[in-house]
């Protein structure tokens, strides 16, 4: 594998040179002054790329999943019943998760392809009178179909319900790439981390906690340690952690929110959706599909592309790796081996998508599918040279 190459998984994304020189900072003291200004402005930042006023930060030594279990444990109580729709690899962990702390899920089956149901969730949570269910789960991008989900609609069919539980929201691989509206949509949970639209190596999880959850944490009585957010309020207050914070990609996350907010979010979302349309244009001149059922789905952030029946997808995976050093995405769960993936997210260009666009195509090839060389690289330089910023400012 060449670190030469950029990569075209969903996350880790590539790192800008400016966010790993960030990282790459002497030690200092953890419990001194001087961290709080490295530690304040990276949860501010992350509360302004969540579009919120109110939200309170957390960002814990982990992962996306580390950020699952603190919505879970500090808001919830043994036997609680949560609401959960299972449409891909990373909506069913995060229900097994809840599963193995011990919570009543009712999950709405979902075909692999397709986005969460509001009508469907309106209508169980309309039919809960006696608001049993305590919290509603959402994966607004689900990394493993290329499947997003429309977050203010599950919101419009709560309140149409006229239902109390908590919407919890996994953004994992949609804040930073995504427009995610916190206050708007009422989010009390939303979960991301540090690897994806952040731009930066795995090792934060980052969650943003509204009012209301935060009053759920008085109650919850899950057991929780490490994840513990009460415990990490006290320590915010005296500028440190209750244990040893990941400092140097707490700077490289400050940094981070400043080079979203310098391009403008909508213009990284802009960015995203940009790119996103010329790997479908390539995937369309293909002859394949996306697993994505509709272009309302379609993520701007990953794209898991159907190949043809009774061919491997992994072989794309693996071939992309051994001869040219290009990092794709495997199909995971119930589409292993039926699609291979393109990461299209984070630090990335068009020029530096083309790339991987090409490169899919050799594979391709190489593998004796019925693709023609050029094809996919062609129908997006077109998308690209009729949309991109620099090509709108030549015709101005």
């Amino acid at each position: 594998m060449s670190f030469q190459n950029p990569v075209f998984i969903p996350g880790p994304t590539n790192i800008p040179e400016a966010l790993r020189k960030a990282c790459d900072m002497p030690t200092i003291d953890h419990r001194s002054p001087l961290f709080g200004q490295i530690l304040h402005p990276a949860r501010v930042g992350v509360q302004r790329i969540l579009k919120s006023t109110s939200a309170e930060v957390f960002i814990f030594p982990a992962s996306g999943t580390g950020g699952w279990e603190t919505a879970l444990t500090n808001c919830l109580n043994a036997g609680d019943k949560v609401l959960a729709a299972r449409n891909g690899m990373f909506s069913q962990r995060w229900i097994d998760m809840c599963t193995r702390h011990g919570l009543d899920v009712q999950v709405v089956e979902t075909v692999w392809g397709e986005g969460i149901s509001a009508a469907r969730y309106e209508e169980i949570l309309t039919a809960d009178k006696g608001h049993e269910i305590k919290a509603v789960l959402a994966t607004h991008n689900e990394t493993a179909t290329g499947v997003k989900s429309d977050i203010a609609a599950i919101r419009a069919a709560m309140d149409a319900a006229g239902h109390p539980a908590l919407l919890f929201v996994d953004g994992v691989s949609s804040i930073g790439s995504m427009d995610f509206r916190f206050d708007d949509w009422g989010v009390d949970v939303a979960v991301t981390g540090s690897q994806k639209g952040f731009m930066l190596p795995a090792g934060l999880a980052i969650v943003g906690f509204s009012a209301r959850a935060m009053d759920a944490t008085k109650t919850a009585s899950l057991p929780r340690t490490f994840f513990d957010v009460a415990d990490m309020k006290k320590g915010y207050a005296n500028n440190a952690y209750p244990y040893t914070p990941s400092v140097g990609l707490l700077n490289g996350l400050s940094e981070a929110c400043r080079m979203l907010e310098d391009e403008g979010l909508e213009n990284v979302f802009a960015r995203h959706t940009r790119i996103a349309t010329g790997v479908r244009a390539a995937v369309e001149a293909w002859g394949l599909k996306l697993c994505a059922a509709s272009p309302d789905v379609y993520s701007d952030t990953v794209s898991a592309i159907c190949t043809p029946e009774g061919f491997n997808a992994t072989d794309i995976v693996t071939h992309a790796a051994e001869t040219y050093g290009v990092a794709f995405g495997v199909g995971l769960g119930e589409v292993a081996g039926k699609v291979f993936r393109i990461g299209h997210l984070g630090s990335l260009t068009d020029v530096m998508t083309l790339s991987g666009i090409a490169t899919a195509e050799m594979c391709m090839v190489d593998l004796g599918l019925d693709i023609k060389l050029g094809s996919g690289v062609a129908a997006a330089q077109e998308y690209y040279r009729a949309n991109s910023v620099a090509a709108r400012k030549n015709a101005a």
